[in-house]
């Protein structure tokens, strides 16, 4: 009898044995599975944090587009630009660049621009009187000079800037829109020059063109910036600056925010950057001087 009692007995124990150790494996399976949970939970809170803010920082940046004569795209893409962008992180500068004339037709018929800086104060003030330019932004930021080119080794043998009609071939930027073409005209037609020299002269779409086509030897002679001379040097001789009186104005590169601009106030800032210290000394080193609102 007790035998029997004794085994019940430990049956019941060992029972009771296996049913704690179950119970307590499942809750410790629970609080595994729980735990896991926060941490996972825990993981995706700095994840979010961070999608987040790059989402934030995409939201934020601001791209700026900036129509510029072809004249000053060296110092544009290769030092304003990445410097202004250094200084405003978040703001991207994108510049097209062509003959002021070209710009200002695209601007007026709808080029999306935030800036606009040009090569003479006639496309300027086209666009002002049609409202498109925000007026109290405009500034005659540069000047430069007309000068005339040939390529190195002047083989056509000129001396001064009235020795063009000398050259048996020439290459003009096209008055139609291209402001040295403008400055050219006025300059030859003062001296009396211009009507003479039709038959030998090309026309290019801009000044760069002109400059390619003297560098390359495709003209014997042509009549540039002198920014646009210093840029190849090595491939062009400047012969002379256009005479001071052949000229009523000075070369003047006017810069102004466009009164549509979606993004006004970076567009102020970058106007306002090329007027530093630190922007004119960078426009010096290419040939550039300071335009009348800018003389100390």
């Amino acid at each position: 009898m007790r035998k029997q009692l004794y085994a019940v007995a430990a049956a019941i124990l060992a029972a009771g044995m296996l049913a704690g150790c179950s119970g307590g494996a499942k809750e410790t399976e629970e609080q595994t599975s729980v735990q896991a949970e926060k941490e996972t939970e825990t993981a995706k809170i700095p994840a979010a944090a961070e999608a987040e803010t790059e989402a934030a920082s995409e939201k934020e940046e601001t791209e700026l587009l900036v129509a510029a004569a072809a004249s000053l795209k060296n110092a544009y893409e290769e030092e304003l630009i990445p410097m202004f962008e250094a200084q405003y992180p978040g703001v991207i500068v994108t510049g097209v660049y062509d003959s002021s004339g070209k710009l200002q037709t695209q601007i007026e018929e709808g080029l999306e621009a935030d800036v606009f800086m040009s090569a003479a104060t006639k496309q300027m003030d086209a666009l002002n009187e049609k409202g498109l330019i925000a007026e109290d932004t405009i500034a005659d930021l540069l000047e430069n000079k007309i000068v005339l080119i040939v390529p190195t080794g002047n083989e056509a043998g000129l001396e001064a800037f009235e020795d063009i009609e000398k050259a048996s071939s020439i290459a003009l930027g096209d008055p139609a829109s291209v402001p040295a073409g403008q400055y050219a005209e006025e300059a030859l037609t003062s001296l009396g020059i211009w009507d003479r020299i039709q038959d030998k002269v090309s026309f290019g779409t801009n000044v760069t063109e002109v400059l390619n086509q003297v560098a390359a030897s495709s003209a014997d002679a042509g009549i540039v910036y002198a920014t646009d001379a210093a840029s190849m040097a090595e491939q062009v001789d400047v012969i002379a600056e256009a005479p001071e009186e052949s000229l009523k104005k000075k070369v003047i590169y006017p810069v102004a925010v466009l009164k549509g601009s979606a993004h006004s106030e970076e567009a102020a800032d970058f106007v306002e950057f090329l007027k530093t210290e630190e922007a004119m000394n960078v426009f010096e080193a290419y040939g550039f001087s300071k335009g009348n609102e800018i003389l100390p």
